[in-house]
């Protein structure tokens, strides 16, 4: 049970996929021009991911090691396919809303990440939470970017007239550079609320930034060392 919650903190806060990884991108920046297009993503997303990491799981240990990535890719394009029908038949108007997008979950780096990293060294069931916890955090990651887009470039939330009438909808935050305005925002925030954490002597480790280091030439893989901050609010391995 520890391990199960353990995974699905770790998706949504610690290791978000969006905010803290940074991975996705394509999909995030691309459809979120609306709440309810983030949220059918990061929930489409989230069905592959669990699905193909518990089945890539299960054959961990039948797949050979030099076929891998093929294997791997060959499943979830299955899964993506499966969905991709489902949502056509079923759910049509998000379907279209998504459109090229659904496909493209194949080569979503996030799902190819955690069945190398996770799934195919890890058993069925915590390969199953993990992907679970990084669709739900992917989801969430999402759904606030598409609704403050929604928000301020339509005046809507959820397809609802939110703002007064009197507001004035502010176009670009519902075209491509107001998803890199919005991202960063996000992103600054949740950074600045660590390093505030931090200084405070709060322990702020469920919330991770990465290192602030040289990740191309850094040997420490698992990257699980302590961090502080410095005089010069810089973070550095404690």
């Amino acid at each position: 049970m520890n391990d199960i919650k353990e995974r699905l903190i770790n998706g949504l806060v610690k290791e978000n996929p969006t905010f803290v990884l940074m991975l996705g991108m394509c999909p995030t920046l691309a459809v979120t021009t609306s709440a309810m297009n983030g949220l059918g993503m990061g929930l489409t997303t989230m069905v592959v991911l669990a699905l193909s990491n518990a089945f890539i799981s299960l054959l961990r240990n039948i797949i050979p090691d030099k076929v891998r990535i093929p294997a791997f890719i060959v499943i979830i394009a299955s899964f993506v396919t499966m969905v991709e029908l489902l949502l056509e038949g079923f759910i049509p108007s998000l379907y279209d809303a998504l459109g090229i997008y659904i496909p493209l979950i194949v080569v979503n780096c996030i799902i190819l990440g955690r069945a190398e990293s996770y799934a195919s060294k890890n058993p069925v069931i915590p390969s199953l939470f993990d992907g679970i916890g990084m669709g739900l955090g992917f989801s969430f990651a999402l759904t606030c970017i598409g609704a403050v887009r929604e928000l301020i470039g339509a005046g809507t939330l959820f397809g609802m007239h939110i703002m007064p009438e009197s507001y004035v909808p502010c176009s670009i935050f519902i075209m491509a550079p107001g998803a890199f305005f919005v991202l960063a925002t996000l992103t600054a925030i949740q950074n600045k609320i660590k390093i505030n954490g931090e200084r405070k002597g709060k322990d702020m480790s469920k919330i991770q930034s990465g290192c602030g280091g040289d990740c191309l030439n850094c040997s420490d893989t698992g990257c699980t060392k302590p961090q502080k901050i410095n005089g010069r609010g810089e973070k550095e391995h404690a």
